[in-house]
């Protein structure tokens, strides 16, 4: 599986790609929305890893961007700001979450919830 982890936190990136090589995974991690954005444009991801707040932009947005596409990679927003409400509204669009602090068992967790 393709994935791209979106995460300003070098230790975040660098964790998720550890855990996600080990598993066999192609893993691309960038550290901006920018960056992001960028790959997206001549890439296919099978899943796609944010984080909500960054300092140059809002992952959000970068969300958005990825459900219009025809070819909607899986996600998941992983962050330190989900709230029970915004769980409920990333649930309902098929956006999988994980809060921050999390433990590699949660990741774990969460990725056996991605159809892929």
């Amino acid at each position: 599986m393709k994935v791209l982890v979106v995460d300003d936190e070098q230790l975040v990136r660098w964790f998720m790609e550890r855990a996600l090589k080990r598993k066999g995974h192609d893993v691309t991690v960038v550290s901006s929305i920018h960056e992001a954005e960028a790959l997206l444009g001549n890439n296919d991801y099978d899943l796609v890893i944010t984080d909500l707040k960054m300092p140059e932009g809002n992952g959000a947005i970068l969300i958005e961007k990825l459900c219009e596409k025809t070819n909607r990679p899986d996600i998941i927003v992983c962050s330190a700001y989900i709230t029970p409400e915004l769980d409920r509204e990333f649930k309902y669009k098929g956006i999988y979450t994980l809060k921050k602090p999390f433990k590699l068992s949660e990741l774990e967790d969460t990725l056996s919830k991605v159809h892929f």
